[in-house]
């Protein structure tokens, strides 16, 4: 593990930027940014088309290590390069920004009112080879919680948990993202559920084991408090999850310690359709909007 990395993500000040649109949701992701899907012919293009939009996002003069301590990629993204670097390299040695590398596999069917990650084929290969080829400090992982049910919330965070420890013995930081849906109902009694399962298993890790969780901002504001003070978390950080930039900024300001992990909302606004100068101006006021927030 990188010990520069490490001590930047456990003490330093700023947000992580989300630019880990998969497959799936790329479309969705393309045409917030004003590019419709009748543009693009194919996957291939399609591809092209985003990374030349992250490319643009990471090359920004607004996108700069004062308001961003890391960014989360597409494993695909990870695999492509800005100017002759690998996207990684690019961000750690030109911008000083900590490179994430998202590797679930998007979510099984709604079961027991949760979402579980998919399985992950070839996972041990992708994790050595992002340690060695790549230079990635962590990883991301994703799974959705949509109803209160406690036997389904419990299959989450087992998962997550198993998932996170051969992340680390793989040598990277895994961040644990059991998102709970926005529009849950009970979305409180969910979130006090979810809290619970995570204590259980962090008191039962062992105390060289590091990590990191991808939270749902909750409605009892500082309900993550004990979860942050917990010596093996670096970091909680809190997904947008479909609020608009103003409304996470807002929630997010009441839980100290907590700050963004957001995507739609970092974007919102931001076009292809906009002039280099309108792009930066635009970035610099939605990171500095973002990082307030987050430091507060």
């Amino acid at each position: 593990m990188n010990a520069e990395m490490l001590a930047r993500m456990t003490s330093g000040k700023g947000f992580i930027a989300a630019r880990d649109q998969s497959g799936g949701s790329t479309p969705k992701a393309l045409k917030a940014y004003g590019i419709p899907e009748d543009a693009y012919n194919g996957e291939e293009e399609m591809f092209d088309m985003v990374h030349a939009m992250r490319t643009r996002i990471i090359k920004s003069p607004s996108f700069t290590n004062e308001r961003i301590l890391a960014a989360i990629l597409f494993e695909m993204t990870m695999e492509r390069k800005i100017d002759d670097k690998f996207t990684a390299d690019y961000l750690w040695e030109e911008k000083g920004i900590i490179p994430i590398l998202k590797i679930d596999k998007g979510l099984a069917p709604l079961e027991n009112g949760v979402q579980l990650m998919k399985p992950i084929p070839g996972l041990e290969e992708t994790l050595k080879h992002a340690v060695e080829d790549r230079h990635i400090f962590g990883t991301k992982e994703r799974s959705n919680i949509m109803e209160l049910n406690e036997a389904g919330i419990k299959a989450i965070v087992d998962q997550q948990f198993d998932l996170g420890l051969t992340v680390c013995k793989a040598g990277l930081v895994p961040i644990l993202e059991p998102e709970v849906n926005i529009n849950c109902p009970d979305k409180e009694a969910v979130e006090d559920c979810l809290k619970a399962n995570i204590m259980e298993h962090l008191a039962a890790l062992p105390d060289d084991v590091r990590l990191m969780f991808k939270l749902t901002i909750p409605t009892k504001a500082g309900l993550y408090t004990d979860v942050m003070n917990d010596p093996h978390v670096i970091r909680v950080v809190a997904l947008s999850g479909g609020y608009t930039r103003e409304k996470a900024n807002e929630l997010l300001a009441r839980n100290p310690g907590l700050i963004a992990s957001f995507s739609r909302a970092f974007m919102e606004g931001i076009t292809a359709q906009d002039s280099d100068e309108e792009f930066d101006a635009k970035m610099k006021a939605a990171a500095d909007s973002i990082y307030e927030a987050s430091i507060t």
